[in-house]
């Protein structure tokens, strides 16, 4: 148990957050939530926003994998702070999430992912989120999922740069076990990028998908 984590605990009981969780959510819900196991691929500006809206959820068992340490390019959109500034973004996270719910069960990967080590990282995890940058990682990371892990579900995120209206980020189901969120137009190209609206919209999507295929099974 990290200090972070001891602290929170000593702030607030298991059975104070069982009784908000009750006020909340139905008791068949949150047994769902408890057992669940889900991975996030990327925790920059989508897989951070995706982790605490999981673990504000309730989600019982995540796995965050991420290489990269927190950037002061990073705060207008991530889920990170100035003080957090050059940590590795998983011990950045990891930091968060434990002042959100320090009783769930939080993994925490710092590497690269490659398609070496998709099935390592990723086997025995039923819902993997892609959470990527870059077009060509994440088009990697689906290919690999889907090929190598066949029991996963693969939640992706895609198009979400600029102000456009945030009604025309959807979830859609591309395959049997890929669903997509996102958009089909980028601002990229007109000189704006990612800011956070559009990116909280979308890791919305994706956290609300994920919720849907837990309590589905």
């Amino acid at each position: 148990m990290t200090e972070m984590q001891k602290k929170m605990q000593e702030l607030i009981s298991q059975e104070e957050l069982d009784r908000a969780f009750d006020a909340r959510f139905p008791k068949e819900m949150q047994v769902k939530l408890r057992a669940a196991k889900v991975a996030v691929a990327g925790i920059g500006g989508l897989g951070s926003n995706i982790a605490v809206m999981l673990a504000r959820s309730g989600v019982g068992h995540l796995l965050l994998v991420d290489f990269d340490v927190v950037d002061v390019t990073n705060l207008n959109r991530q889920m990170y702070f100035i003080s957090q500034l050059g940590k590795p973004k998983t011990e950045a996270l990891l930091e968060t999430l434990y002042q959100i719910n320090p009783y769930l069960t939080y993994e925490t990967v710092q590497t690269k992912v490659t398609p070496d080590n998709v099935k390592e990282l990723f086997g025995g995890y039923p819902i993997v989120c892609e959470a990527f940058d870059k077009p060509d990682q994440k088009a990697m990371l689906v290919r690999e999922l889907l090929m190598q892990c066949p029991d996963a579900t693969v939640v992706s995120g895609n198009g979400m740069a600029g102000y456009a209206d945030t009604n025309a980020i959807k979830t859609r189901q591309m395959m049997r076990r890929l669903y997509v969120c996102g958009d089909q137009s980028t601002d990229v190209g007109d000189g704006i990028g990612l800011i956070a609206p559009r990116v909280a919209a979308c890791a919305a999507h994706e956290a609300n998908k994920v919720l849907q295929l837990i309590m589905e099974k």
